[in-house]
């Protein structure tokens, strides 16, 4: 007998994960916990989802009775598997049926669908799928959807019964809402860090979103430029320059992210860096900085090797670090987070001497210092905000 007060126990817990920060995989393993000691016999269910992501398509949870949960997550180009393309989940999604039910034994017929012939084979009795839809932003196209999907599938030698459907189906309402607020927050995330990087995204979801908000903080600065980029554009096209500058752009920015820096803003086919000294010494920045600039000369020249390519990437880089403002600059209504500063203007003021020097790496005095042997000097230059001429040094 299902024991209906404990199930509104489900609702009010569901409500309290809603208003928190739920793991959307954990959240639904502890409600399918929570079913079986209400006496729903659930053996085994499966929720998947959309999100809106850069590099994720769709999340899924499996849980069954006993064994360890299982979270996985696709990847937008990730290839149709067999089982998927046969699901029967695809097909719910396909046909937009809300729901899909299949008895498990005494079937007239092979099952449609082959993991519901394992399911048989393993003892499931009954497997059913209920979509439920919301409104989120989520990429669409002919079986996404911005909701969830769930199925669930029992060993009771007579299926579910009407009260245990009954008690799902009101269930998955309830879970869906609580789904729905926590999807919402993972979607605000990931636009906060996708467009502003994981420090400042951080920031402005903590409440650094006023005009003029924002701090001061060492930070060694990486400013990076693509050599011959206007020439490139025009022998190219927009649509292959495009693929051209992402391709550069994965060597340079994709260094700094690898090398635990952050990516502030693209100015043009510029890249701009930082590594924050805050929580961590200097040398510590240093060294990521110095490594990022490493890899970014390994990926140019991998990405050089190839005898296809129109004409070689090439890049200057230049280091420096010192104090910069981080926070807001824009105007009220429409703002970026970065950084500015002398550190920054300087940065952006020997990259364009890597040129002229006829070297990819430049970098200070205080960044040379750490690089030991591998600093060569190559004379002093005028640097916007100094009065003097400054010396720097190339990496060897």
């Amino acid at each position: 007998m299902i024991d209906m007060a404990e199930i509104d126990g489900i609702e009010d817990w569901l409500i309290d994960q809603a208003l928190g920060s739920p793991d959307m995989a954990t959240m639904f393993a502890e409600m399918c916990e929570r079913l079986r000691r209400c006496h729903v016999p659930v053996d085994r269910a499966m929720i998947g989802w959309s999100v809106l992501h850069p590099l994720i398509d769709a999340e899924a949870a499996i849980w069954e009775n006993g064994n360890a949960l299982q979270h996985q997550q696709i990847a937008h180009a990730q290839e149709d598997t067999e089982d998927w393309l046969k699901s029967p989940i695809r097909s719910v999604l396909v046909n937009r049926e809300p729901v899909m039910r299949r008895r498990l034994t005494n079937a007239n017929a092979p099952s449609e669908f082959p993991l519901l012939e394992s399911l048989s084979a393993a003892g499931y009795s009954d497997y059913v799928v209920i979509m439920t839809e919301f409104d989120i932003p989520t990429i669409r196209d002919e079986i996404s959807t911005s909701g969830i999907v769930v199925s669930w599938a029992t060993k009771e030698e007579n299926g579910f019964s009407d009260e245990a459907l009954t008690a799902i189906r009101y269930i998955q309402r309830r879970l869906a809402l609580a789904a729905r607020a926590t999807l919402e927050a993972q979607i605000s995330r990931t636009i906060a860090e996708t467009y502003l990087g994981k420090i400042a995204g951080n920031k402005v979801l903590h409440g650094q979103i006023r005009h003029g908000d924002g701090e001061n903080i060492d930070a060694v600065v990486y400013f990076s430029d693509m050599r011959n980029s206007t020439a490139i554009a025009e022998k190219l096209g927009p649509d292959a320059y495009l693929s051209w500058l992402n391709t550069y752009f994965e060597a340079t920015a994709g260094a700094i992210l690898g090398n635990g820096g952050e990516v502030l803003d693209f100015i043009g086919d510029a890249v701009l860096g930082v590594f924050p000294t805050g929580g961590q010494s200097l040398e510590t920045s240093v060294a990521q900085a110095i490594a990022a600039a490493d890899e970014t000369r390994k990926r140019l020249t991998a990405i050089n090797a190839d005898p296809g390519l129109p004409q070689p990437l090439k890049a200057g880089i230049a280091l420096s670090v010192g104090s910069v403002m981080f926070g807001n600059i824009g105007v009220p209504n429409r703002m970026t987070f970065s950084v500015i500063g002398q550190t920054v203007h300087a940065a952006a003021r020997i990259e364009s001497l890597t040129k002229s020097v006829g070297v990819d790496v430049l970098m200070t005095d205080d960044i040379a210092r750490f690089a030991g042997a591998r600093s060569r000097p190559v004379g002093a230059f005028s640097l916007d905000g100094f009065a003097e001429h400054q010396p720097l040094f190339a990496l060897e």
